[in-house]
């Protein structure tokens, strides 16, 4: 594990060294990714389906509706992450296309593509865990706002009330969209308090975010209106899946940064972290548990993370940050979520204060 003390490496100095020793494949564009998106909305089209005649059916029918439930909400985990790969460019290179996919692959997010690109590929993926990063934890000494306030209720921490702790799982995305819309759309300017870090945008930008997400609202407005806004029918197969997708896409979020320290150059072994997860859920997920080795080549075929997390063990053995998932979720728990300075973490009070623990080693 890192120290505190060790001098930060850039994203691009890893990248330079660890580019030559990897295979060209991994740099190419992986269309047959498209297949995993199309096959993921094919599954929710299927539960809205059934969903949309569960009033004709024997009421044990619910019962056997869970578990398709179930399935539909890894789809929504699905549709982002590979959405996120798409807005990379490892799965396609048309600028067009890309767009398209990734406004159908988001629009169960609630996520405008341009938004993403901007706040995602643009914010965060450039300035990883410092201070101008909108995905960070909330400095202790930033305003007291209602998104500080939300995000201290939801959060996994020492602090987190289990029941709000549930509510934050399956309502937490839909917060930090909304924080990031209103920013931009609203206000578009630097000096937002209601956000970790700020950002403005292009007018441009803001139209066309405003026009995706006009799209996104008919599309969602027309499930409902396909389920007949019944609330059984929109229970089971709207709000279910889609609570159950978020709290599965959050923990992974959850678990890629907010542990670490802040840095101000953006050293990705030590602002990020990679987990330990099931094969069958890298297989499911498209290896987004490899974290730290996404953000030293945001544009690889994720196929390709395993072979540079061996890379990173061979030449960064002491730097590399890699729990196993439920390590990394106990010390979340075990931990404030506001940070005082670089590396110590404090409570919404300021009283109790720890070092992160990712760089005491």
């Amino acid at each position: 594990m890192p120290s505190s003390q060790q001098v930060l490496i850039s994203q691009a100095e890893y990248a330079k060294k660890l580019r030559p020793l990897l295979p060209a494949e991994a740099f190419a564009p992986n269309p047959d990714k498209l297949v995993v998106l199309l096959l993921n909305l094919a599954i929710l089209v299927l539960g809205w389906a059934i969903a949309s005649q569960l009033d004709r059916l024997p009421i044990y029918f619910l019962l056997l509706y869970l578990p398709l439930a179930v399935v539909m909400g890894n789809s929504v985990i699905v549709l982002l992450f590979s959405s996120h790969n798409v807005m990379h460019g490892s799965v396609i290179r048309n600028a067009r296309f890309m767009h398209i996919i990734s406004l159908i692959g988001l629009t169960m997010l609630w996520m405008p593509p341009t938004l993403w690109k901007a706040v995602h590929n643009q914010e965060h993926h450039n300035k990883t865990n410092s201070l101008a990063d909108p995905d960070r934890n909330y400095l202790y000494t930033q305003p007291k706002t209602w998104g500080k306030w939300i995000q201290d209720l939801f959060v996994p921490s020492a602090e987190v009330n289990p029941l709000l702790l549930m509510l934050g799982m399956a309502t937490a995305w839909g917060v930090h969209t909304f924080r990031n819309l209103t920013s931009v759309l609203l206000f578009n300017h630097k000096f937002v308090d209601y956000v970790p870090a700020a950002f403005a945008i292009s007018n441009k930008k803001r139209i066309a975010i405003a026009g995706e997400l006009l799209v996104i609202f008919s599309l969602h407005l027309t499930i409902l209106a396909f389920l007949q806004f019944s609330p059984l029918k929109l229970a089971l197969g709207y709000f279910l899946p889609i609570g159950i997708g978020y709290a599965g896409l959050i923990f992974y979020i959850y678990t890629n940064h907010m542990l670490c320290q802040m840095t101000s150059i953006n050293d990705p072994l030590v602002n990020s972290i990679s987990l330990k997860v099931p094969k069958l859920f890298d297989k499911l997920h498209l290896n987004f548990s490899y974290h730290t080795e996404h953000h030293i080549f945001p544009g690889m075929n994720s196929d390709y993370y395993p072979l540079v997390q061996e890379l990173l063990k061979i030449h960064y053995p002491e730097r590399l940050n890699i729990l196993p998932a439920k390590d990394a979720w106990r010390l979340l728990m075990q931990t404030p979520r506001h940070y005082k300075d670089d590396t110590t973490f404090t409570s919404w009070a300021g009283r109790n204060t720890v070092t992160c623990p990712l760089s005491e080693k």
